[in-house]
């Protein structure tokens, strides 16, 4: 071994080796001991707060913004139902208005307590004990009631969905009804004659079966 590799080798052994394994130690420390942040795929955007700085009311009600933003980005996002929302989708109002809550208002939201409760430093904070001036709510309380009426605007625009595909299935099942002209529903199918002829041969014309038209249903705007 030469005198180059040998101090190449110690280099390693002695240097580069131990400095690696305090700078991965440090690094796992450093994330076992860091706060657990939150964790949103609808919201992105507050994956910069600490889920403990926030009351467990506010973590619930971001919990329950979040499961129903993102089903209802698809409802009105994927709007030609390949499983993905892009540019062959046709965006629409509804649609920016979902995104605008769950990019700015509920982060905004956030934001404005946030400040409100940095402003004291004492165990009990101003915005979860002071009343806002001309209100009677605290700013913890004005928070939830954003996160309310946001939750109120999206169930109600689940529970739009709902009665407008509803609509959709009526539909078709009146347009199949009137296109063989059999009103009978699945449960009123008569038995074959037990009598009848196995070897008469019958011409069976099958026609093509074409969706129904209608008009879309648009869904109720919401402003805030």
């Amino acid at each position: 071994m030469t005198q180059m590799t040998a101090m190449f080798v110690m280099f390693v052994l002695y240097g580069l080796l131990p400095a690696a394994g305090l700078y991965l130690g440090y690094r796992g420390i450093k994330k076992v001991t860091a706060p657990k942040m939150l964790e949103y795929k609808a919201m992105p955007q507050l994956g910069y707060i600490p889920e403990k700085s926030l009351p467990v009311e506010v973590k619930t009600a971001l919990d329950q913004i979040n499961t129903k933003g993102e089903k209802l980005r698809v409802m009105y996002g994927d709007t030609n139902n390949d499983g993905k929302i892009d540019d062959k989708d046709t965006v629409n109002e509804t649609y920016i208005m979902i995104q605008n809550l769950m990019d700015r208002h509920v982060p905004q939201a956030l934001s404005d307590y946030r400040r409100l409760h940095d402003l004291d430093v004492t165990e009990d904070s101003l915005a979860d004990t002071t009343k806002i001036k001309h209100s009677n709510v605290t700013g913890k309380e004005a928070l939830l009631d954003v996160l309310k009426t946001i939750n109120t605007q999206f169930d109600d625009l689940l529970n739009a969905s709902y009665h407008q595909d509803g609509q959709k299935l009526l539909a078709t099942n009146r347009y199949l009804q009137k296109r063989f002209n059999n009103p009978a529903s699945n449960t009123d199918i008569q038995k074959p004659d037990s009598n009848a002829n196995n070897d008469a041969s019958s011409d069976v014309n099958i026609q093509a079966i074409e969706s129904p038209t209608g008009e879309n249903v648009s869904a109720k705007d919401i402003k805030l």
